[in-house]
Order: C-alpha cells, then structure tokens, then sequence
C-alpha cells in the first residue's frame, strides 16, 4: 500500500498519476542527455541516460503493474531488474568501446547536463517517495531514482576532473562506476523479487 494512507483504489489511482509523470521525466531527459552524450563524447553521459532509459522502461512496466495482484507486481519488477543489469552490461561496453578508440569529453557540457538531470531526478526521488514502502514494483523505482541521484553526482563531479586533470580517465570511471551501479541495482531487486515470491509461497499459518 501507499504511504498516502488512502484506500487501495485511491492509491493505486496516485501511484499511476505519479508513474505518469515520472515516466515524463525519464523519457525526455533519455533523450536530452543521450544527445549530450553523444555531443560531448562522454561515457558518463551516455551510461546515465541509458540508466534513465532503463528507468523509463521501469516505470512504463510499474504502471503495467498498478491495480494487478502481488505476484503480478513481482514479476514486474524481476523484469525491472533485468533490464537494469541488460543496460548496465550495455554500458560497460561502451566504456570498453571509449577506451580502445579514445574520447575528448567535454567537461563543461557534462557538468551541465549532469546539474539537469540531477534536478530532474531528485524531482522524481520526491514524487516516489511517498511510494517507496508500498508494493515491490513501487520499492524498485524508489530503488532505482535513489541510485540515478548518486549516477547524476558522480557525472558533474567527473567532469569538473576532466576539466582539472585534462584527462578523459575520470569520463571513462565514472562511466564503468555508473554501470555497475545500475548492474547492482538490477541484481538488488531480483533479489528482493525472489524473496518476495517465495514469501507469498509459504503457507499462511491457521
């Protein structure tokens, strides 16, 4: 349930408002920073908007989520995880792919688009937050903004080292940290859905 303190159904009903938004978010700030990424050359870039990306999914399958029985809502959110460690390895394999061929970031694009994104999803990190002790696929999007908040930190502190050491290596680390930030992330909420799928297996005691 909602931490709103509202019935199942009004619950339920803000949980879709505020997915709605949060897939708003996600979704336009994909884009905005993908095409920064691309632009500035920056792995870190590139590894967090394919983390909004992921979260974007992730809420579009919390909203598929909504209003449906618990096991349907962990199954949801398993999905969640694996698409999480799916974009992470995909991430990882773009740092590999910088590192062989070179990359010039440019430090001053990072800090403000990773300002943005921080801004956007602390925004996101407030909305979930009334969520973030109700079903299992609202705890996987708390889960997820929480860690895109510390991804967000880590871009504008990388850039202003790119621009201080006149190297691309804290680009590239930044990159390889946010990737396994969302790799752990993934693996964290199958976790969490597998004991919660074993949980309501167990028999209910008379």
């Amino acid at each position: 349930m909602s931490d709103c303190g509202c019935n199942p159904e009004a619950a339920a009903s803000l949980e879709r408002r505020t997915l709605w938004v949060l897939l708003a978010i996600n979704g336009t700030m994909f884009i905005g920073e993908s095409l920064a990424g691309w632009w500035a050359d920056s792995v870190g870039l590139l590894a967090d908007s394919l983390d909004m990306l992921a979260d974007a999914a992730v809420y579009g399958i919390a909203l598929h989520a909504v209003r449906r029985s618990r096991q349907h809502q962990t199954r949801a959110a398993s999905v969640s995880g694996t698409l999480q460690i799916i974009l992470g390895a995909g991430v990882l394999g773009e740092a590999v792919r910088h590192y062989l061929f070179g990359s010039e970031p440019l430090s001053g694009l990072m800090m403000v688009v990773g300002a943005a994104a921080l801004f956007a999803n602390l925004t996101c990190l407030l909305l979930i937050s009334r969520h973030r002790h109700g079903g299992i696929h609202m705890r996987a999007s708390w889960i997820f903004s929480t860690n895109d908040v510390i991804a967000n930190l880590g871009v504008i502190l990388s850039g202003w080292l790119v621009r201080y050491l006149g190297s691309p290596w804290p680009d590239l680390i930044i990159g390889l940290a946010i990737a396994l930030l969302v790799i752990r992330g993934g693996m964290r909420i199958k976790r969490e859905s597998r004991m919660e799928a074993l949980d309501h297996c167990q028999p209910t005691s008379a």
